[in-house]
């Protein structure tokens, strides 16, 4: 089966810099996988991307060596099992609270005895090779997301889910949740709090921390702190960001 760089990546003990795609079109995907990430992310939960969409877009990842990832809309095995069988190697699932939560969306990505994903991987098979079946549940990874207070309540609960490789913090509803304003970057001291326990609880549980960041000076930041997976804004945002760079500049701000 085709390695999966990520894996690799940590095993290596270097941090991920991971891209995020809002936009539903496989051409700006693969520009985006063109650039040297470790691996791309589709947003099928808060960007524009529907299942067909996302497909073609992970068909445009896999023509460069970027690993494909995807973040499904919410904790549902069908579309856990669908987005893997496109050809995901590795699940974002949101809005992670407890430890039933997370053995249900664990179990979606690992076929029986240790899981009940249901085996039928069409593209899959195709991007990960013909013996995909007997390496995918050691290849897929997948990241549940720890946003809500309740989920910090319950931290080493899921952090000891058996076979949860890695966990994903969203700064914006992690904040919200704990009653503060959705910056790109943490500033309360609460959230900022929260987030160094969740990476205390990921290294305690032999788990990866990963997290949102809105800038690649704050992946570095958080890469230096002990995360292993980082993504840097999404396409959206870099490109808003960079004609805006390039119009100050043309007019000479």
């Amino acid at each position: 089966m085709r390695e999966n760089g990520v894996r690799r990546a940590w095993a290596e003990g270097r941090g991920v810099i991971n891209g995020w795609l809002g936009i539903a079109n496989s051409y700006s995907a693969e520009v985006i996988a063109n650039e040297a990430f470790d691996s791309v992310t589709v947003d099928m939960q808060h960007g524009m991307v529907d299942f067909q969409a996302a497909v073609t877009m992970l068909q445009a990842i896999s023509t460069t060596p970027a690993t494909p990832l995807a973040r499904v809309p919410w904790n549902d095995p069908a579309a856990i099992m669908k987005t893997l069988d496109a050809g995901a190697y590795g699940i974002v699932c949101p809005m992670i609270n407890n430890r039933a939560e997370c053995e249900k969306f664990v179990g979606a990505c690992r076929y029986a005895p240790v899981g009940y994903r249901s085996f039928g991987p069409a593209r899959g098979i195709m991007y990960g090779g013909a013996d995909y079946a007997k390496h995918a549940n050691d290849t897929v990874i997948p990241f549940a997301m720890i946003e809500t207070a309740e989920a910090l309540d319950n931290l080493d609960a899921i952090m000891s889910v058996d076979g949860l490789d890695a966990i994903y913090i969203g700064p914006n509803d992690l904040a919200i949740s704990l009653g503060c304003p959705p910056p790109a970057e943490p500033v309360e001291p609460v959230v900022i709090e929260a987030v160094a326990t969740i990476l205390a609880a990921a290294q305690r549980n032999g788990v990866v921390a990963g997290i949102h960041c809105p800038s690649g000076a704050s992946a570095r930041d958080k890469i230096e702190k002990g995360f292993l997976f980082t993504t840097i804004a999404n396409d959206a945002r870099l490109l808003a960001a960079g004609a805006k760079t390039e119009i100050a500049a043309a007019r000479g701000g």
